[in-house]
């Protein structure tokens, strides 16, 4: 029986500690092909590249029995090029990151890790996207290894050729506290509130700069960000279905199905 085919991606970049990391994992699991970013595409979303092309090396960064190639473009470019132009058949599973900082919450529509992986998920690909809760360069991924392992075996064992997309964010390590465990569970109603920096440079010009402040609006002790709070991993099922149902019934009320006349 043939390995799977692993398509590995991220948002931060193909030399950032966390898709090294993450590629190493996988690397276990089956035959790997990396297709990531050439610089951090962090905050891209689902962008996508229609102006001017896209470049795409192939290269080789460490010594594993990977194949790697380093894309100009944004993570979901680096999907829809991978399944579409690199790969000779379809992946059995696509993994992104792991980032660096939270894609819980409300994070998950800014975020190009997850971006990547709901690209996969639209493929047709089971994909998961993993992030670890801390920002720093020098993030510590060593508490990570088992626990994407096993969710990563979940996924491979009972969800071949079926749609499934999952959010998974990690604690940081802190000295004193251990990973309690892993919860599926809902993501947080919360939002951010933005703050903008503004600098007027020697020509007079002004440029703003993005900050804010993260709110979470959810009393709920069964959220991602209650549970991140608490030390245990969590596990966020997405879909790519934006439609509010709960106004379905509302508006077909209050729009009359009929023709309207000037």
């Amino acid at each position: 029986m043939s390995r799977p085919l692993i398509l590995v991606t991220n948002d931060d970049g193909i030399m950032s500690p966390g898709i090294r990391k993450l590629i190493k994992i996988m690397n276990s699991f089956g035959d790997v092909i990396v297709v990531a970013p050439d610089s951090p595409q962090s905050g891209k979303s689902h962008a996508i590249t229609i102006e001017g092309g896209i470049k795409c090396t192939k290269v080789i960064i460490d010594d594993g029995p990977q194949i790697e190639y380093s894309c100009s473009g944004t993570p979901v470019d680096c999907v829809k090029l991978a399944v579409y132009k690199l790969l000779e058949r379809k992946p059995d599973l696509c993994v992104s990151g792991i980032n660096h900082g939270s894609n819980s919450s409300v994070n998950v529509i800014y975020s190009g890790t997850m971006a990547a992986a709901i690209e996969g998920y639209i493929e047709g690909v089971p994909s998961i996207g993993f992030s670890l809760l801390d920002f720093s360069k020098d993030a510590d991924f060593s508490e990570v290894d088992n626990y994407i392992k096993y969710i990563t075996t979940v996924v491979l064992n009972n969800f071949d050729n079926k749609n499934i997309c999952l959010n998974v964010n990690i604690p940081k390590r802190l000295k004193n506290i251990s990973i309690k465990g892993i919860k599926v569970c809902r993501q947080a109603y919360a939002n951010w509130a933005e703050k903008y920096e503004e600098k007027i440079d020697e020509n007079g010009v002004t440029t703003y700069w993005l900050t804010g402040e993260f709110i979470n609006f959810d009393s709920g002790k069964d959220t991602d960000e209650w549970y991140l709070k608490n030390h245990f991993i969590t596990i966020v099922p997405i879909q790519v279905d934006l439609t509010n149902h709960n106004n379905l019934p509302l508006l077909n009320k209050l729009i009359l199905n009929e023709q309207i006349i000037n």
